[in-house]
């Protein structure tokens, strides 16, 4: 989702809707019921989920590549993000979701104007009914929209997040750099990854409120990122499913300190699919939960081109293309986009 939120405040197909007051909601409304078809449906999860790997372990870097190749996701640990701060992020989330309904919609994003604030998941006018979520996204310096809900004392959230955020890009980086050589592009001739200068950078704060007919509503729908990596921090209560060929919908079973990787669709791309954009979704439950999701992305004029080699396929799949070019494909035809420029 990272780098589409330019594109979708072009692509709204009906007037924004904003976040129900869920406090105050005790049934399922019709705008949220989703119909219980084909692989969209809530229930059906099957299979273990994805692999555990330690990042100090001697072989991670086999083990993500591998990962990468029969997943697209895989859950963290030895990954450097302290404790501590995990525990910040999410006492600070915990405060900012808790605020009065009237307070959060202070810091409401709205059409054509800046992606960062409070509202609904960006991906939402691709669907017909709404689904059960309130999100708070950040993108550049977050004092701004911070100051609109805690006048007097924003600076705890700021700090918290530009610290979050820091520690997120080194270790997504050194996790491009992994699997950058394993596509043998060297990390090092690669500017933006040198330089951090025009990247797609996002953080995303969801809350899944306490739903009263979990069954029948969705917490996202089933996607795709448009990113290159994806971080995931998510809390105790369970939620994430991925789909896996052959398994259909997996359960990403929280585990205690560790955080979700993810591939985004730059990646699928690079490898000529042999590495896979993982489609995920998250279902409502029972309990309010909440997760975090960092989206990095290159910048607009990077140039996304199939490597080609025995272990990747010496057919170019995909049309080479910029990274802005497929943004503007992904928010106009959406989970159809790898598709598009497939040769």
């Amino acid at each position: 989702m990272g780098a589409l939120a330019e594109s979708y405040k072009d692509t709204l197909l009906e007037p924004q809707h904003i976040p129900l007051d869920y406090g105050s909601v005790h049934t399922l409304p019709d705008s949220h019921v989703w119909l219980d078809e084909s692989d969209e449906s809530p229930s059906g999860v099957h299979s273990t989920g994805p692999p555990l790997i330690d990042l100090g372990n001697p072989d991670a870097a086999r083990l993500i590549i591998q990962a990468c190749e029969t997943w697209g996701v895989f859950q963290l640990i030895g990954h450097g993000i302290p404790t501590k701060l995990m525990e910040d992020v999410l006492s600070e989330a915990e405060k900012l979701f808790d605020l009065p309904v009237d307070q959060k919609m202070k810091a409401l994003r709205s059409p054509g104007a800046s992606q960062s604030g409070y509202g609904l998941p960006p991906i939402s006018p691709f669907f017909e009914k709404l689904m059960w979520h309130e999100g708070y996204h950040i993108m550049g310096s977050p004092i701004d929209h911070a100051k609109l809900l805690w006048p007097n004392d924003y600076q705890g959230f700021c700090d918290t997040m530009v610290h979050y955020r820091n520690q997120l890009k080194a270790l997504t980086e050194q996790l491009i750099r992994i699997i950058f050589k394993s596509l043998n592009i060297n990390p090092e001739e690669v500017a933006w990854l040198k330089e951090s200068q025009g990247l797609s950078i996002g953080l995303q704060l969801n809350c899944y409120p306490a739903c009263p007919d979990p069954t029948r509503a969705m917490g996202i729908a089933p996607h795709t990122d448009t990113s290159l990596i994806t971080i995931l921090q998510q809390s105790k209560v369970s939620g994430l499913q991925v789909f896996k060929e052959g398994a259909g919908w997996v359960l990403v079973q929280p585990i205690p300190g560790a955080i979700t990787v993810n591939l985004g669709d730059f990646f699928h791309i690079l490898s000529n699919g042999v590495f896979t954009t993982v489609r995920h979704r998250v279902v409502a439950t029972q309990v309010r939960r909440l997760s975090f999701a960092y989206f990095y992305a290159p910048p607009g004029d990077f140039i996304v081109s199939p490597v080609l080699s025995k272990d990747f396929g010496e057919v170019p799949r995909y049309r080479t293309l910029s990274v802005k070019e497929f943004v503007g494909i992904k928010g106009k035809h959406f989970e159809k986009a790898l598709s598009v420029i497939q040769n």
